[in-house]
């Protein structure tokens, strides 16, 4: 688990630590001492923790002026038992909504677990970024954890369909992959559409 690490190439146009209107402000990271563990294995010391102790993320590229963020997930999302979906929306997505941020991706890829609970959270979020014209999508989700999203109804609220499972988003600039999932998002016929 220590060698998978979030997004860096991006480094050049965004840092959390260094954005004062991101919640991880003033964070300072090691490269050499691994202290946070997922299950009995650390993981990498760029993640950020945020109350879950399975889950992690890091906010890989946020643009307040478009109104939207990037944030790259690590661990097992458990609402059934941790109540994930709670701890980021108040440790994280509240304040950054407070920000002017109202269009979310998410990246799944290491995602490795998905245990659904109460909806009310997710309700809570898509009523209000859909307030200002926003939305929330996941990008590559495995599929166990796309059917576990469905039984749990998170469909209503966040987008995680078959287009944004084939989004290869890693060479695209951060705004021009924002164009790509809003394109998705806004128009129907392009979600049918391979590429």
């Amino acid at each position: 688990m220590h060698h998978i690490e979030p997004h860096y190439l991006w480094r050049d146009r965004y840092i959390a630590s260094e954005d004062d209107r991101s919640p991880f402000h003033g964070r300072v990271y090691s490269e050499f001492e691994f202290s946070n563990k997922m299950y009995n294995y650390f993981i990498h010391p760029q993640w950020d923790e945020f109350g879950s102790p399975t889950l992690y993320l890091k906010v890989i590229y946020a643009d307040y002026e478009m109104g939207f963020v990037m944030i790259e997930m690590l661990g097992e999302w458990n609402d059934c038992i941790q109540n994930d979906v709670m701890f980021l929306k108040r440790e994280i997505i509240d304040l950054m909504t407070d920000a002017g941020i109202h269009k979310f991706i998410l990246i799944g890829e290491n995602l490795l677990n998905f245990h659904g609970g109460d909806d009310d959270y997710y309700q809570e979020w898509s009523e209000e970024v859909r307030e200002e014209g926003g939305w929330i999508c996941f990008l590559n989700l495995r599929e166990h954890i796309i059917e576990e999203m469905v039984e749990a109804r998170l469909q209503f609220y966040l987008s995680f369909d078959a287009p944004f499972n084939q989004v290869d988003w890693r060479p695209y600039k951060p705004q021009l992959l924002f164009k790509k999932i809003e394109l998705l998002m806004h128009n129907p016929i392009q979600r049918i559409l391979p590429g």
